[in-house]
C-alpha cells in the first residue's frame, strides 16, 4: 500500500492532505484504507488538501463519498481546499459542490 494521505484529527476536524496526482481506482483503495486507519468517532467535519491533485475518477469520488457518509449527521462537512480546476470541473459536472464545500 503506498501512502496517499498524511492526516490528522485537530479539534473534531480531520485534516488530511493527498499526496498523490492522480485519485484513480487504484490511489482510492488506498485512500479508504488510510481513512479508516486514522478516523475517529470524535470526527465531526473533514478538510481535504486537493493540492497535488490534478486528476479524480468515479473511484475518487466514490471515495469522497465514503468519506461524506462516515460523518455523524448532516451538520458534518466535507471541505476540498486548493482544488484544481479539472477536478472541480468533475465535482460540478456530478453536481457535488452541493454537499462539498470548494475552496480554492
Amino acid at each position: 500500500m503506498s501512502t496517499v494521505i498524511e492526516g490528522h484529527l485537530d479539534n473534531g476536524v480531520l485534516r488530511v492532505k493527498l499526496e498523490v496526482n492522480r485519485l484513480d481506482a487504484s490511489a482510492s483503495r488506498d485512500f479508504k484504507k488510510q481513512v479508516d486507519v486514522i478516523w475517529s468517532p470524535d470526527v465531526t467535519q473533514v478538510e481535504l488538501d486537493f493540492k497535488q491533485v490534478g486528476f479524480i475518477d468515479s473511484s475518487g469520488v466514490g471515495a469522497l463519498l465514503g468519506v461524506y457518509k462516515r460523518l455523524p449527521n448532516v451538520e458534518g462537512q466535507v471541505r476540498l481546499t486548493s482544488v484544481q480546476a479539472p477536478v472541480q470541473s468533475v465535482i460540478e459536472l456530478l453536481r457535488l459542490h452541493r454537499i462539498f464545500k470548494i475552496e480554492n
